[in-house]
């Protein structure tokens, strides 16, 4: 964790802002050539390694522009689904950890294809399918308890759903063949490797653990009308939303309660002894 705020320090200002804009422009613009000449896309953009290593190094930027369903009405709905996603992921992370995540997912896709070209000898077209689904297990980490309407109809909480979808991995990479193998394991390596980078590994602190346990066992039945959450920065409570979720901060110097909204994006107390909302 120490190691990417470091990175961000340094490099944070490189950042894309609102790069799900330019996504959705990609995506408009592969709808409009799925429409009028699909061989246009795998003659020129697609992720071809074997092309890639002669030089088209531009297969690497284009392939994503092809959006992952046939048919327009699908793609559509999908490309709303993920831009809300990744937008919200952006304002929650900050622009440099969602620029972070989304290029490592598209190398791993680079990577794929030419590990597949180099040992199997085979061209292993790769869409934006794996892309796309690793923003919706960022989401779904990020936000489990999160609800969507299934088919526009069932209830269903964002843990569960990436519960289904990460079942269905899983069982392609089991009954699929080594090629299918190598594909989805270097494709959702961003997930594994950046949730790897920015967990909070003081959750299995002993002395995080013994901080916790002394606040719960000290915490009172609070009088009719108080709130038990508050975050130190917009002042939300649990009263503001029956799905906002609020978090302490480790690194945060005192008992300092942040919504989901500011956990990644306040700035952390120090022995100077400003809180949270005097920052902004």
């Amino acid at each position: 964790m120490s190691f990417f705020n470091k990175m961000e320090r340094k490099y944070g200002r490189y950042a894309i802002h609102n790069l799900m804009n330019y996504i959705v422009i990609l995506y408009a613009v592969g709808m409009l050539i799925q429409q009028l000449n699909p061989m246009f896309y795998y003659q020129y953009l697609s992720l071809d390694a074997s092309k890639i290593l002669r030089g088209q190094v531009w297969r690497i930027v284009t392939f994503m522009i092809i959006p992952p369903y046939g048919d327009l009405l699908s793609n559509l709905l999908m490309t709303y689904l993920y831009y809300s996603l990744g937008t919200t992921l952006e304002r929650v992370w900050g622009a440099f950890r969602f620029n972070v995540y989304f290029f490592m997912g598209v190398i791993g896709h680079v990577l794929a294809a030419i590990f597949g070209y180099l040992v199997f000898g085979q061209i292993w077209y790769l869409s934006t399918k794996y892309l796309n689904l690793s923003l919706f297990f960022a989401f779904a980490t990020t936000f489990p308890n999160l609800q969507f309407l299934l088919y526009f109809i069932i209830p269903i909480k964002a843990k569960w759903l990436g519960v289904i979808y990460g079942i269905s991995v899983i069982w392609g990479f089991i009954t699929g063949n080594t090629a299918v193998r190598c594909a989805i394991a270097l494709s959702l390596i961003n997930y594994i490797i950046f949730f790897l980078m920015t967990r909070n590994y003081n959750k299995v602190n002993p002395r995080e653990i013994k901080r916790k346990q002394e606040f719960k066992t000290q915490a009172k039945i609070l009088p009719q009308g108080k709130t038990r959450h508050k975050c130190a920065v917009c002042g939300r409570t649990e009263k503001d939303g029956e799905h906002l979720e609020f978090r302490y901060c480790s690194k945060c110097e005192g008992d300092y309660e942040y919504c989901q909204d500011h956990l990644y994006t306040h700035q952390h107390v120090t022995g100077s002894g400003q809180r949270p909302d005097q920052f902004n």
